[in-house]
């Protein structure tokens, strides 16, 4: 039997990278929900939003989940929807969720807080986040932090963190260093997309801060904006491009 080299496997294992990169691969979907894995311990969850300007929108959320851990960003629309991703969680894959974290204040994040609340998951988000949610109405997360939070899921490392303003004043992103995948949200913008919704945006900022976190995370192999499909790092240089002139 004929032994593969060192330098095949590594061809396997990049093209598995991929493959994933490109496609997802949905394990569960309802009218509601729908989950797609991303790479070995991440995963998108995607809801929708009803909206007056651009009708039904799909909006994405990132879990990491390592073992028997979870950690959930950006919760579903709603608290039907939410109470949906941790049943599928915790009956599906036997897990718990550790935290759930908020991107930014829009509803699109918090939409589904209040049932992770009633469930006893601590929420996370940054302290101007806190204070945007507050002003809102919005459901408003339990702990705060400053421009940096490392949380795992079991041994599993995320970095959440803030570069500046863009989508909102407060939108962070989350980055699993094991894997190389980032979750941009709003802040950042399938290719070919529009610019969306602006009317918390700062324009001028946008595409430095873009620039901020592509030069602090420059090999990425999955990035996931906050709607539309899941790519790699042109993702940040199309968002770039895209307010470059604002």
């Amino acid at each position: 039997m004929k032994v593969l080299g060192f330098g095949f496997i590594l061809l396997l294992i990049s093209t598995w990278q991929f493959l994933f990169a490109q496609t997802g691969r949905p394990i569960y979907q309802s009218e509601t929900l729908q989950i797609e894995q991303i790479s070995a311990h991440t995963f998108v969850h995607i809801s929708y939003l009803k909206t007056q300007d651009f009708g039904k929108v799909a909006c994405n959320g990132m879990i990491v989940l390592n073992g028997n851990e979870a950690l959930v960003f950006d919760t579903p629309t709603d608290d039907e929807v939410s109470q949906e991703l941790i049943a599928w969680l915790e009956t599906e894959r036997k897990a718990t969720v550790k935290a759930v974290i908020a991107t930014h204040f829009h509803n699109d994040c918090l939409g589904g807080l209040s049932q992770f609340h009633s469930k006893g998951v601590p929420s996370y988000s940054s302290k101007q986040t806190q204070i945007l949610a507050k002003g809102a109405e919005e459901p408003i997360p339990q702990n705060g932090f400053e421009d940096l939070l490392t949380l795992k899921a079991g041994e599993l490392e995320v970095i959440i963190r803030f570069f500046g303003e863009g989508h909102t004043r407060d939108n962070v992103v989350a980055f699993v260093p094991a894997e190389q995948v980032l979750f941009g949200g709003c802040l950042i913008k399938e290719v070919g997309a529009s610019k969306g919704f602006l009317g918390d945006a700062n324009l001028q900022d946008w595409s430095e801060t873009v620039a901020r976190v592509k030069a602090n995370f420059p090999d990425l192999q999955n990035v996931i904006p906050g709607h539309g499909k899941v790519g790699n790092g042109e993702l940040l240089d199309y968002t770039i491009r895209l307010f470059a002139n604002d």
